[in-house]
């Protein structure tokens, strides 16, 4: 048993990089040890020994351990890192993981968190706050503010669209309005969400001053107290020295996936600026793998999660290759009170919002389509065969991304940009869902993560006289928020959007319809693509419609996203990485055309074969 005792610590506030005591003490049964019965355990030959009048079994490894005593006694370590073992309940020490208790400051900090992490303590409505919150949002204003007041940091880690801005808003009018933490506060976003900030700021906090801090015309002069400043992560990177020394004493990292390397530049930018108290906004904490949750919450609390490659190896590892149970508990213990998640399905929330209906439609290739599938398939596993390394993971994945373009349509694959129509069964299943939605006066966002696809349909749709917008990464930022203003108005009732430029941030309820016309391979991020249309503010039922090729690898790995899509709440594998690993047997059958044995029995013979669930995620 290793008991924490710090120096005293004064009000709400915890040093992180206070080093603390740890004074390492043996129990039996419950009881502590004294001094004069750990020098006879420690001293002792036998593996049985005798103590307050009992036998007891000693393990010989223990044993050895505990005659280096002074060696246990000069422990030391950082506070913020004994906060992690604490919440954990125990620690690893010479490989073995031993129980951890807290004595004197420490203690009550560790208890408060708790507390915290509970949710039991309210707050009131924030000054000048310009319209109503929902008690879950009141809630998280509430836990922001705590975590603020403790000097923690934390992530704010709600779905899409459940008011995460909203909630930051609301933080920073208490802070204000507070006699200790009225500094200016930082929002750093991605350049599409900029003017975002600037409207909801203006919304919901109209006294608030605001500053745009972008472009060649951009200072940081006089700025006060309390003020909002909004940059990019681009300038972040550029500004970090100047954004630095503007004294922020709060400092938001909105879309904080974008600094889920930790080796990034954008990441050490965010180090660098500092900024007070740090909380990050996201509504996937966990793309794809462990790391990215570390590199999250070892910026808004850094040292939390101990080393980098140390939680690689303790906790990823075991947790993303073997599930174990035991490691998944403590991490969930530790990392509990510093992020704050809140979904679309659960109960307090689900009411709030209206009904998703998620539609798989598979369909068929054409005689075209059909002919290139096979000989890219045939080509490309004969290449792949003689090939290892590197090497082979380069000819798989340049297999993948070329059997994805001719499941969309033969003319990306062979970069044409003519004779459209009729030579694609997926393109000809969204233009009679378009013809439907767009004939009962309905909008539609549809997503491709490819632009050069987006251009093809765009093109096709004006063909078929529907009018369309098409955001994608090349669009300037002026540009972006006038293209979503027409479609909120209903100037242009279908919304093409490449998924990386269109997939976080936008607000876009007109839309009732969302179509993914290829599937991205990440469950996380295609769940915050439909949240554009199905967020707070959406009064009607949003449907869903995913498009998959029937017989070919997508519709193989449709079936396995279903099963990284309840992973993706803890831990989900990389994207495409384990389709390289394969061997050249099982990568054949995965690619080959043909219908999947599992799923023949839900097949037909007519073009669609659609699966509904409704209600909740998909």
């Amino acid at each position: 048993m290793a008991t924490a005792s710090p120096p005293k610590t004064e009000g709400a506030g915890f040093s992180l990089k206070e080093v603390l005591r740890f004074q390492w003490k043996v129990a039996l049964a419950g009881d502590e040890l004294t001094d004069e019965e750990m020098a006879q355990l420690a001293d002792a030959k036998r593996s049985i020994v005798r103590i307050r009048g009992r036998w007891v079994a000693v393990d010989p490894g223990l044993l050895a351990k505990l005659c280096d005593r002074r060696k246990l006694r000069d422990r030391s370590v950082a506070a913020v890192e004994a906060l992690g073992m604490l919440l954990e309940g125990s620690a690893e020490v010479d490989g073995d993981l031993v129980e951890v208790v807290a004595e004197g400051a420490v203690a009550d900090l560790v208890e408060r968190l708790r507390r915290v992490s509970r949710r039991s303590v309210k707050l009131g409505r924030a000054p000048g706050l310009e319209g109503e919150l929902r008690p879950y949002q009141e809630r998280g204003v509430a836990w922001l503010h705590q975590m603020c007041e403790l000097g923690l940091g934390g992530c704010l880690a709600d779905d899409m669209g459940l008011g995460k801005t909203v909630q930051v808003i609301a933080l920073h009018l208490h802070r204000v309005a507070g006699t200790r933490d009225g500094g200016p506060t930082l929002v750093v976003c991605p350049t599409s969400l900029l003017g975002n900030w600037v409207r909801e700021v203006n919304r919901f906090a109209p006294r608030t001053p605001v500053r745009r801090y972008h472009g060649p015309d951009r200072t940081l002069e006089g700025i006060v107290p309390g003020e909002i400043t909004v940059t990019s992560y681009g300038i972040a990177r550029r500004d970090r020295e100047a954004l630095a020394k503007a004294g922020f004493s709060l400092m938001i990292a909105d879309e904080a996936q974008h600094a889920k390397n930790p080796l990034s530049d954008t990441a050490r930018a965010l180090r660098a600026i500092g900024g007070g108290v740090r909380i990050a906004c996201t509504g996937t904490p966990v793309e794809n793998r462990l790391t990215e949750l570390w590199s999250i919450i070892d910026w808004t609390t850094p040292g939390l999660l101990g080393p980098m490659e140390h939680f690689r190896k303790t906790v990823a590892v075991p947790i993303e290759a073997r599930r174990d149970p035991d490691v998944t508990e403590r991490l969930h213990r530790t990392v509990r009170p510093f992020l704050l998640r809140r979904t679309k399905t659960d109960p307090e929330i689900a009411s709030e919002l209206p009904e998703r209906i998620v539609t798989d439609h598979f369909v068929g290739l054409t005689s075209e389509q059909a002919t290139l599938y096979e000989a890219e398939v045939r080509e490309a596993l004969d290449a792949i065969a003689e090939e290892t390394g590197i090497a082979r993971q380069g000819l798989v994945f340049r297999m993948l991304t070329v059997l994805k373009q001719i499941c969309n349509h033969p003319a990306q694959y062979l970069g044409e940009k003519q004779s459209l129509a009729g030579r694609s069964g997926k393109l000809a299943a969204l233009e009679e869902l378009l013809d439907v939605i767009v004939a009962e006066g309905e909008s539609a966002l549809v997503f491709s993560q490819y632009v050069t696809m987006g251009a093809l349909i765009e093109a096709r749709l004006a063909e078929l006289g529907i009018g369309t917008l098409f955001l994608h990464g090349s669009v300037p930022v002026k540009r972006r928020e006038e293209m979503v203003a027409h479609f909120q108005a209903g100037r242009a009732p279908v919304f093409l959007l490449s998924l990386k430029a269109g997939g976080v941030g936008l607000n876009l309820t007109q839309a009732t319809h969302v179509i993914h016309y290829d599937r991205w391979w990440n469950p996380a991020v295609e769940d915050q693509a439909t949240d554009r249309a199905h967020r707070i503010g959406q009064t009607r039922s949003v449907q869903v419609h995913r498009l998959v090729v029937e017989g070919t690898l997508e519709d193989r790995i449709a079936a396995l996203l279903e099963r990284k899509r309840e992973l993706a709440g803890a831990v989900v594998g990389d994207q495409e990485a384990w389709i390289s690993k394969m061997s050249d047997g099982d990568l054949a059958d995965l690619v080959r055309l043909g219908s999947p044995d599992a799923g023949r029995d839900r097949r037909s013979s007519r073009k669609w074969k659609v699966s509904s669930r409704r209600g909740g995620k998909p």
